[in-house]
């Protein structure tokens, strides 16, 4: 009763009632009807707070990030997802926190090298700093679903992205048709003879060059897409030693990477080690490596627990 009295007053403070995907689908014990799905959109959505933890979604087309998988699958089966779409566990799909939605994703085991593309539509997880909720049907592709989590990196597909980003309406009003022009099958002009010539005129008849709008390379573009997230296909990579941590912060500043690691001091022994990102010189307090993501998931709740909401489990 209690989560039902949670769940009921979280959802009735947001006007996007599907953005806590995951609570309002626990809260209820029938799936809809299949008729009472609305209709997909394209959804970024706003800040939102789940367990003291703030999350920005937005649009980030140079996202990639290494962490834990889990999956999803009986207990939401056709429910809504959080942009409006009905959740299939036997189809290709995943959660994540602040991707926008529908965004394509591809999702590499770093623990047996299978790779897979999938369509994120909705939020989650919210549980021991996952980076990503993959449906039951992707977690058997990938080759995890017996163990529950694994090892992955997340890479956002920018072009394939943008791509079903355009294919549906924004969220403020409906998308302006497009006017393309009427079709001409030929065209016919006649040369003339030069002036004072007895020549007759010469009809000329040329085809009128195919003209690709960008309304026909924005529906192929789709329809590839489409075409790519449906063929359920699996690459292999190259399988790497991992390990797995715990980070506390990140911080352009040693003297702060510093503080927090003496204010953290009473969790364990954490590492300030100096990184540099794209030219830019960053500090990252980190624990571990661990051994295995049970112990990684007891040593994140005591950072939180410390007040560091923020920290989560990476792989590196």
């Amino acid at each position: 009763m209690a989560v039902l009295v949670l769940s009921a007053a979280m959802l009735s403070g947001c006007a996007e009632m599907n953005l806590f995907g995951h609570y309002a689908k626990r809260a209820t014990s029938e799936p809809p009807p299949a008729n009472a799905s609305a209709a997909a959109t394209y959804k970024i959505g706003k800040p939102y707070q789940i367990k003291g933890v703030w999350y920005y979604p937005q649009e980030d087309f140079d996202y990639d990030e290494t962490g834990i998988a889990s999956w999803y699958g009986p207990d939401f089966h056709g429910k809504l997802t959080a942009n409006g779409e009905v959740f299939d566990q036997n189809a290709v799909s995943a959660a994540h926190k602040t991707l926008p939605m529908p965004s394509v994703v591809r999702v590499t085991n770093l623990e047996n090298g299978r790779s897979l593309v999938v369509r994120v539509n909705d939020r989650g997880p919210f549980a021991h700093g996952r980076v990503i909720d993959m449906s039951r049907r992707s977690a058997q592709l990938l080759g995890f679903e017996g163990q529950g989590t694994a090892r992955v990196r997340v890479e956002i597909m920018a072009e394939e992205s943008r791509v079903l980003a355009g294919k549906l309406a924004p969220s403020g009003g409906p998308q302006e048709p497009a006017i393309v022009a009427a079709p001409r099958g030929s065209v016919t002009a006649e040369s003339l003879p030069p002036p004072g010539s007895s020549e007759p005129s010469r009809p000329i008849v040329a085809s009128a060059a195919k003209v690709d709008t960008s309304a026909q390379r924005s529906a192929a573009a789709v329809e590839a897409t489409e075409r790519k997230l449906a063929s359920q296909e699996v690459s292999s990579v190259p399988v790497h030693s991992t390990g797995i941590y715990v980070q506390a912060g990140s911080f352009s500043r040693h003297d702060n990477a510093l503080r927090l690691s003496a204010r953290l001091s009473a969790v364990g022994r954490p590492n300030v080690e100096q990184v540099s990102v794209k030219g830019k010189t960053w500090y990252r307090v980190r624990f571990g490596p661990m051994t295995n993501v049970d112990e990684a998931d007891r040593l994140l709740e005591s950072v939180i627990a410390a007040g560091q909401q923020d920290a989560r489990v990476i792989v590196d």
